[in-house]
């Protein structure tokens, strides 16, 4: 695989610090050779991009993109605990997408997430996925994204 900084650098994508937890648990953990990050939300600086339900106060798009600042967040998880250079696979990632009632685009919505870890990591960035519609999520976050990742 390429080198994951120089792509970064490449789509101009900037991996913030770490999002400190908001509650009892840790950004992501190591078991054997693979991380697993906690659900991210899509915050910018300490504040989310959006807050609503999708199809309601949020359009899919601006979830779309909300999904990919998650992805964002994966990231400097990641980078936070055993570095981006030593990804060797995104496995696994489940989305959750706060839904307005009748909203079934949540694989949709999610692909933010997705296609920005292929962007990044290309054939290693592909994985597998569940993109789930819920009622609501922490803090009126429209969507939640967390992570499986084999590393070096």
């Amino acid at each position: 695989m390429a080198d994951v900084y120089a792509r970064l650098a490449e789509l101009g994508i900037t991996v913030p610090a770490v999002v400190p937890p908001a509650a009892a648990y840790i950004p992501a953990v190591q078991t054997g050779n693979y991380v697993y990050v906690s659900g991210q939300l899509p915050l910018v600086d300490g504040t989310l991009s959006a807050t609503g339900l999708v199809g309601g106060e949020v359009t899919p798009e601006q979830a779309k993109q909300a999904a990919r600042t998650c992805a964002v967040n994966i990231l400097a998880a990641v980078e936070g605990l055993v570095g981006l250079g030593r990804v060797v696979k995104v496995v696994k990632l489940l989305g959750f997408v706060a839904s307005s009632p009748g909203f079934t685009a949540q694989p949709a919505v999610v692909n933010g997430a997705s296609e920005l870890l292929a962007e990044v990591f290309g054939e290693a960035g592909r994985h597998a996925r569940s993109a789930v519609g819920v009622a609501a999520l922490p803090f009126n976050a429209p969507v939640e994204v967390e992570a499986i990742l084999e590393i070096a």
